[in-house]
C-alpha cells in the first residue's frame, strides 16, 4: 500500500465497498463528500491558533482540574502521556456540551457536562459547538456506509448504539520536534471507541502501521482522516482492526491537528454484531476485546481509570486514552 485510500461518504452505498477494503487492510482512509464548510474550518483553525498563542497562565485559567468529572480543558505540553512517555504536544478537551440540570450531569456521570472556554478568544466556543454538531452528522453518515459494509441496514447504528452518542473532540497543538529527535508528538497507540474523524493542517506528521510498514497520512485539502477503534474491531469480531498511528512534527512548523472521537452511548452494552460470516483472527497486540462486558461508559471510564487514576475523586492526571 502506497497511500490510504480516499472514499465520498456522500452515498452510503457506494461508499460501503471502498470502507471494507480499507477497514480490512489499514483501518484508516480518507473522506470527501461531508459537506463541512471550509469556512467554519477556517474559523476553527484561526480561533485556536489564538488560543494556543495566549501566554500560558492565560491558557491556564481553563486548565483540565477545572473541569472536574466532566474531563474537559486544557493541559500544557509534556503533562499528557502515552505508555508512560510525555507527548510533545498541548491541548484542549472538550465533549458534548451539557449544563447542570442534565441527567447525565445531575446522575453525577463522569466525562458529563460543560466545556472550558476561554475568555480572551471567545470566537473559540461557537466554532467549536458547531464544528461538534456537524462531525457528529458526519460520523453518523461514515457508520452508515460501515453498516451496509458488513451486511446490515444502513440506520443499525444510528438507531441503536449511536443514537444518543458518546462525543470526544480535542484540539492538540505540536510545536516543531528538531530533526533526528527521538520524541514523538504521540507514540504509537490504538483509539477506544468507534471512530475518529480527523483534521490536520497542512504540516503532516501523522503516521499509520501497515502490514508493509509505517506510512505518512498526510494532510489532502477538503477531507479528513478516518480511523476506527478498538469498539468497532471488538464489535465486528476483529473482521475490521483498530490500527496503530502516531505523530511526529518534522515540518519545522507549528503543527495543528483537531481530532473527533465518536463513540456508543455511554449507556449501552455493546455486544457484537450480528454475525457477518467472517473471521477476524489475533489483534497485532494480543488483545482479547471480547473479553469487556458491560455498557462503554463502564469501558471508557475503566480505560480512563488507568491513565487518569484521579479521576473518580474529580481532579485529573495527565494521560491520554483517546489521542488523534
Amino acid at each position: 500500500m502506497d497511500a490510504l485510500p480516499v472514499i465520498d461518504i456522500s452515498d452510503p452505498a457506494t461508499a460501503a465497498p471502498g470502507i471494507e477494503a480499507a477497514c480490512r487492510s489499514s483501518g484508516f482512509f480518507y473522506v470527501t463528500g461531508h459537506g463541512v464548510p471550509a469556512a467554519l474550518i477556517d474559523r476553527l483553525d484561526t480561533a485556536a491558533r489564538a488560543f494556543f498563542a495566549l501566554p500560558e497562565q492565560d491558557k491556564l485559567e481553563i486548565a483540565m482540574a477545572r473541569g472536574g468529572r466532566a474531563w474537559r480543558g486544557f493541559f500544557p505540553v509534556g503533562a499528557e502521556l502515552t505508555s508512560g512517555v510525555p507527548d510533545r504536544k498541548e491541548g484542549v478537551y472538550f465533549g458534548t456540551e451539557l449544563g447542570p440540570d442534565a441527567p447525565q450531569v445531575r446522575a453525577g456521570l463522569p466525562l458529563h457536562g460543560a466545556n472550558l472556554f476561554p475568555a480572551q478568544v471567545p470566537d473559540l466556543k461557537p466554532a467549536v459547538l458547531e464544528y461538534m454538531a456537524l462531525l457528529t452528522e458526519v460520523a453518523q453518515a461514515v457508520l452508515r456506509g460501515v453498516a451496509l459494509s458488513l451486511g446490515l441496514p444502513a440506520g443499525y447504528f444510528e438507531q441503536s448504539y449511536t443514537a444518543d452518542p458518546t462525543v470526544l473532540f480535542r484540539i492538540f497543538h505540536y510545536p516543531p520536534s528538531e530533526p533526528g529527535s527521538d520524541e514523538w508528538g504521540v507514540g504509537e497507540h490504538t483509539d477506544y471507541g468507534l471512530l475518529t474523524l480527523l483534521l490536520q493542517d497542512g504540516n503532516g506528521g501523522l503516521q499509520v502501521r501497515t502490514p508493509g510498514g509505517w506510512l505518512d497520512a498526510p494532510p489532502i485539502p477538503g477531507t479528513f482522516v478516518c480511523n476506527i477503534g478498538d469498539m468497532l474491531d471488538r464489535m465486528t469480531g476483529g473482521w475490521y482492526r483498530s490500527t496503530p498511528h502516531r505523530v511526529r512534527n518534522l515540518s519545522g512548523n507549528e503543527r495543528l491537528s483537531f481530532p473527533f472521537f465518536f463513540d456508543p452511548d455511554f449507556s449501552q452494552e455493546v455486544p457484537p454484531l450480528p454475525a457477518t460470516g467472517h473471521a477476524g483472527g489475533q489483534r497485532w497486540d494480543g488483545q482479547d476485546l471480547r473479553a469487556f462486558t458491560g455498557t462503554y461508559g463502564a469501558y471508557l471510564v475503566g480505560k480512563v481509570g488507568k491513565v487518569f487514576p484521579e479521576l473518580s475523586a474529580g481532579t485529573r492526571h495527565q494521560e491520554a486514552p483517546n489521542i488523534g
